[in-house]
């Protein structure tokens, strides 16, 4: 019986061309994730290459002071790319996933980003994560929405009935039929994903894989249900069609309008804005003031007294760190927003299905809010680390020359986060057997 379903549901020509059309988009969207790839990997090979050569130029220009080299020394700090965030760009083609800072101040550089064109950055990528969250559920929706209710329209259902023991057992052959045909198509696009983009079969594949298969079951469990309600052909059609508008495209935007006007967030360029005009005013201002606050935010650098000189570097670099001390707190308000925003969008994200899947998908990938958040902490600490070296050869004003300059390397961070399993899976299997259990108590109400 299954194989004379298959074969019948495989001969259709709408089916073949649905399921080539979805394979052709698919394989498309790996393309776009390889492009992705290759040019994070030219970015991180560029930036290696770039600051060796940077800081070899400007040691050999700028040999006489420790201090005005260190004013145009630039140090990179790498976001590890996984293998699989091709598949799942996220916000990694918002957020940069290099940071290069000199150890100025930070507020006025940790939000500088590559220049993109903003239509394209609206349109967003057509990733393999794109094509399993929007497209698959419309072809799911194609091939289910007229299972019995075509049958009963052109009459042969009578005769279903009459030949089959369980007309229900037959329904669930035909669901069968076509989740197993669907599951099977991103099983292939993602081996070839594997192979295409050199992906390691590890924790994350399996979770990303997980989850995939799980999503696809939720949007048969929908069709499911629908089909219970035993509507019409076209009833079923429109009223799956809507659900996926609602839950891909309406619900997703009123949630983002909700949590961007519940937790505003000051601009970064006003955050800069904030962090430059504190610095700049400092100019002006005595600079027993500033070294006093310098003095107190680094007690262990007081054994460096102020040069009675109009300029010295100890004063200019004590200017640079007010100016980030000055703007601390719009700092802090703009990192706790963002957290905030995060945690809000997973929470909420836990009742919307396809939100929860594309948020996860994201987050198995390290290509989430998350992760940018993690990142630029890491960038605060990095940049501080920096900064705590090179103080002192500044204010002694060490020889250029003795500093071994080729062993400041690009750096790498990698997010220690680990995916939860529970929370990655559970929804989505509660939201299915939901569903299924309201289609069987419909079917059996039927006496299906």
């Amino acid at each position: 019986m299954l194989t004379l379903l298959f074969k019948n549901f495989i001969r259709s020509k709408g089916t073949k061309i649905g399921l080539m059309f979805l394979l052709l988009i698919g394989f498309i969207g790996i393309l776009i994730g390889q492009q992705f790839q290759q040019k994070q990997q030219n970015n991180i090979a560029e930036a290696a290459l770039y600051q060796k050569e940077h800081i070899a130029r400007n040691a050999a220009f700028h040999k006489d002071e420790m201090g005005l080299l260190l004013y145009y020394i630039k140090f990179s700090l790498i976001n590890k790319t996984l293998p699989l965030n091709p598949l799942a760009i996220g916000q990694r083609d918002v957020n940069p996933s290099i940071q290069s800072v000199t150890i100025r101040g930070l507020e006025g550089q940790k939000y500088d980003s590559e220049l993109n064109n903003p239509n394209n950055l609206l349109s967003g990528n057509i990733d393999f994560s794109f094509v399993l969250i929007y497209l698959f559920p419309l072809l799911i929706i194609a091939f289910s929405y007229n299972l019995v209710s075509e049958e009963k329209e052109s009459g042969t259902w009578k005769i279903v009935s009459v030949q089959s023991e369980n007309t229900f057992l037959y329904i669930l052959k035909l669901f069968y039929v076509r989740i197993l045909s669907l599951i099977a198509l991103f099983t292939f696009l993602l081996l070839l994903a594997v192979l295409i983009l050199r992906i390691p079969f590890d924790s994350s594949l399996l979770a990303f894989y997980g989850l995939g298969v799980l999503y696809l079951i939720f949007w048969f469990a929908v069709c499911f249900f629908i089909v219970s309600l035993q509507q019409n052909s076209n009833f079923n059609a429109v009223i799956l069609l809507t659900i996926w508008l609602f839950l891909i495209i309406i619900l997703p935007a009123v949630i983002n309008t909700y949590i961007v006007n519940k937790y505003t967030i000051p601009e970064a360029l006003e955050l800069t804005v904030k962090q430059r005009n504190a610095y700049h005013e400092k100019w002006d201002m005595d600079k027993k003031i500033t070294m006093d606050k310098f003095y107190q935010h680094y007690p262990q650098f007081k054994r460096y007294p102020l040069p009675d000189t109009e300029f010295n570097w100890l004063w200019y670099y004590a200017m640079q760190q007010a100016g980030d001390d000055d703007s601390a707190k719009q700092s802090q308000e703009l990192q706790s927003k963002l957290e905030q925003r995060n945690k809000a969008s997973q929470f909420i994200a836990l009742f919307v299905p396809t939100l929860h899947a594309q948020l996860q998908l994201n987050e198995i990938a390290k290509s989430d809010l998350g992760n940018q958040l993690l990142f630029l902490k890491e960038t605060k600490r990095f940049h501080e680390k920096i900064r705590l070296y090179f103080y002192p050869k500044i204010f002694e004003n060490a020889p250029v020359v003795k500093e071994n300059w080729s062993k400041f390397k690009v750096e790498t961070f990698t997010d220690p986060s680990k995916t939860n399993g529970i929370k990655a899976f559970l929804p989505l299997l509660l939201f299915n057997l939901l569903l299924i259990g309201l289609g069987w108590f419909n079917f059996k109400k039927q006496n299906l």
